[in-house]
């Protein structure tokens, strides 16, 4: 061969491991002792950690990908059952699903451990009865140590936890479902016996299990499950359960509920868990095994650690939960460096400050876990903690970037006398803690000085001076000035809001970029101030009141449109403090620009609540007012929906039977009526029950009841018939043309009369005369 065509690399000298390797593949094995007849076992194969229940065959995993599909499509509500067929939608859902749940016997470990079938397997947990449930957890017993340590089977595990909630609440309460009949299958445990079989698999090491990665997360769903009134007051607790990341993850999944649900539009709401005496105690041995197992300062490491310290958290809750935080060596002594012992044997004693809680206050993560140790220590141990730790230094801690959420917990269990001296300490930091969009310390102390009764000049002063309000006449910029958290100056200084509205001729007048921030946009913190302003009693709230009325009408519908700024608004109407002249000042003040208001999709809303606070006599006015704009609401996308509820046209046709309406609707409303059995709601083409209307007023509606007797026609034969036919079923709810007698009543069908009255009422398109109208 040619030199130029010999490629050479260097020459790599073997290291002595490889040599060392290499030999041993070559030692041929020799004779084993004992006889010959005796066959060495073989060494077990290392395990691959990524898959240790095998790979999951092509074709199954291409299957289940369209059964996620599938069930994707209906669970977005997306698929449409086809007329053609003549089979329940239902029907076919439960035959998909029990096809794909054939297909999943057996192979159970080896799908929640794949990274494309575990989100499948999350998707289906939801749409499983009690008795599946109750076998799909029973396929996983015995390897969960394994699975919750795993990256993907960790997140099939903490699905299954809070599904599971609802059939260990139906077991509970004794509604257990029925097990087939198998002969081979051997006893199916209950979910709740199999939960408990879970904890005491994973018991050994759960303290270990506190500092993975993966297993973390879980643990923290199965406590959650065990002792669900941990947490009281918070309802659907995902701090604990799960990350940002990692809920910003799970709803790029899509919608995950039951295929089987109805459910549309609907929130979830809070029900009462019902969990067995058993898990209660069993949460309670986990927290005081890790409170045996583990020293004082392991547990300290704990807390201060990404991982563990939110279930360290957990724990902490747990163990005030049932009364054995003021215990000496506790988890809580033990996190605050014994403070609780402290002050059980001398509690005049003053404690030095402890570095491990200052660094605590500051850290992004175990700040968290002080909140817990703030909000649930015994009120003794509270004082000490508050005049060591945060008396003194809240000038610097309310204004801290973390810190701040730990004051504004510890604030919220403060004495009138504390309050009234943090309030003092702080007097010359509340203008840098708005500009720092620091607000929640401010926030905490209006909602306490509310609690306590006290203090509540303070606290609207504290405001007044944060945001530069200093003179009465000001104050009446309160509400835009806080929304925006800018004093008065800087909110003055701001560039009109007009500017970006000069676009006629195509030119904008405006040079602001498109991606920097409105520094006129509504903050959540400022609409949060307001909101704790108003529920302040009398006196207190009626400066934010003033405020709101004194903004121009404009300004009022752009506080209307916006999400954030028009929960002040709400809270306007729902405070008690409140006065109701000033909810029905607010409410007149909107009349002639409400088809600006609700042409909006969250005008629209609160329309609908300045409706439903009006009363009959200023219904009329809002819809006499709407009047001229009737066409351009109803071709409104969101102004159609309010005007549906105005009826307008009954109003314009007959008005004394859409005050008796706005009457009864709001009698309803109030509390007044609670069922109306005696007439139904009329609607637009319904007029009202005779009963339900006065004496006198029966004859009132109907002023040309003599030329009409003359006129009307005799019964139809059909209509007689179907009288006899339903008797006293039907509703009588119109009022008749011809008078009836009194022990003689005809009744008349309430359906075949309200279209004949359709009829009778649509134009014809002559000059409208009624006699041309009834011509045949």
């Amino acid at each position: 061969m040619p030199k130029e065509l010999r490629k050479r690399g260097k020459k790599r000298k073997k290291s002595q491991q490889e040599d060392s390797s290499a030999k041993e593949v070559q030692e041929p094995e020799g004779p084993s002792e004992g006889p010959s007849w005796i066959i060495s076992a073989r060494q077990p194969e290392d395990v691959n950690p990524e898959v240790p229940f095998g790979f999951v065959d092509p074709d199954i995993k291409a299957y289940f990908r369209t059964v996620d599909d599938q069930m994707q499509a209906w669970q977005d509500e997306e698929h449409t059952p086809d007329e053609n067929v003549d089979l329940d939608p239902n029907e076919a859902k439960r035959l998909f699903f029990v096809a794909a749940l054939n297909e999943m016997s057996g192979k159970e470990k080896q799908l929640a451990t794949d990274p494309e079938c575990s989100v499948v397997l999350e998707r289906v947990l939801y749409s499983m009865d009690d008795f599946v449930r109750r076998v799909f957890i029973d396929s996983l017993c015995g390897s969960f140590e394994v699975l919750i340590k795993h990256r993907f089977a960790s997140h099939v595990c903490q699905t299954f936890f809070s599904v599971a909630v609802d059939t260990v609440s139906r077991e509970a309460r004794g509604i257990v479902a029925d097990v087939p009949e198998s002969g081979d299958k051997g006893e199916l445990r209950t979910l709740a016996q199999l939960i408990l079989d879970i904890c005491d698999e994973i018991r050994p090491t759960f303290t270990s299990l506190i500092m993975d990665p993966f297993a973390s997360h879980v643990l923290r769903s199965l406590l959650l499950l065990l002792f669900p009134i941990a947490l009281p007051g918070d309802p659907i607790p995902q701090k604990f359960v799960r990350s940002k990341k990692s809920m910003a993850w799970k709803a790029k999944q899509g919608t995950m509920k039951s295929v089987f649900s109805n459910e549309k539009g609907k929130g979830k709401e809070t029900k009462n868990v019902t969990v067995p005496s058993q898990f209660r105690d069993s949460a309670v041995r986990f927290m005081r095994d890790l409170r045996e197992q583990l020293s004082a300062n392991e547990i300290r490491a704990l807390a201060a650690n990404k991982v563990a310290s939110p279930v360290l958290q957990l724990l902490l809750e747990i163990e005030a939960e049932i009364g054995e935080e003021a215990s000496p060596d506790s988890l809580m002594d033990r996190v605050l460096v014994g403070m609780i012992t402290s002050c059980q044997m001398a509690a005049d004693t003053v404690l030095e400050p402890s570095d491990f809680l200052v660094t605590l206050l500051r850290d992004p993560t175990s700040s968290h876990l002080l909140e817990t140790l703030v909000s649930r220590c015994p009120d003794h141990v509270f004082v000490q903690l508050w005049s060591t730790y945060f008396q003194g230094k809240l000038q610097r801690l309310a204004l801290h970037p973390v810190a701040n959420f730990v004051v504004s917990r510890a604030v919220e269990r403060l004495s009138s006398n504390q309050l009234k001296d943090a309030l003092g300490e702080l007097s010359s930091s509340w203008n840098k803690a708005i500009q720092s969009s620091r607000t929640g310390v401010l926030r905490s102390l209006i909602d306490r000085s509310k609690v306590l009764g006290r203090h509540e000049k303070d606290v609207c002063e504290a405001v007044f001076t944060g945001f530069g309000l200093f003179d009465p006449e000001t104050r009446t910029r309160l509400v835009p000035c806080v929304l925006v958290l800018k004093g008065l100056k800087e909110y003055e200084a701001l560039p009109p809001a007009e500017d970006e509205l000069q676009d006629v001729n195509g030119s904008k007048k405006s040079h602001r970029n498109k991606d920097a921030p409105d520094p006129r946009e509504p903050t959540v913190q400022g609409a949060l101030i307001l909101q704790s302003l108003l529920k302040l009693p009398d006196p207190h709230c009626i400066t934010v009141v003033d405020s709101i009325a004194s903004l121009p009408i404009q300004d009022l519908l752009a506080l209307s449109h916006h999400a954030t700024s028009s929960r002040v608004l709400d809270a306007v109407l729902e405070s008690p403090t409140v006065p109701f002249k000033a909810k029905r000042r607010l409410v007149m003040s909107m009349i002639g620009h409400y088809h600006e208001l609700v042409d909006d999709r969250i005008g629209s809303r609160i329309g609908d609540r300045f409706w439903a606070f009006a009363d009959p006599y200023l219904r009329e006015k809002i819809v006499r007012s709407i009047m001229p704009q009737e066409q351009n609401l109803a071709a409104s996308y969101y102004g159609k929906f309010f005007a549906r509820n105005l009826n307008i046209h009954l109003l314009k046709r007959r008005p004394d039977e859409w005050r008796q309406l706005q009457s009864n609707s709001k009698a309803t409303t109030n509390g007044g009526i609670a069922e109306q059995t005696s007439a139904p709601v009329p609607m637009p083409s319904q007029s009202p029950s005779v009963a339900s209307l006065p004496a006198v007023g029966k004859e009132a509606l109907s002023p040309t009841k003599r030329s009409r007797k003359k006129r009307d026609p005799p019964a139809d034969e059909i209509d007689v018939l179907f009288d006899n036919a339903l008797g006293n079923k039907i509703k009588r709810a119109a009022v008749g043309h011809k008078p009836v007698a009194q022990g003689k009543q005809v009744p008349t069908d309430l359906q075949i009369q309200d279209i004949l009255k359709a009829v009778r009422a649509a134009p014809s398109g002559d000059d409208g005369h009624p006699a041309k109208r009834r011509k045949r």
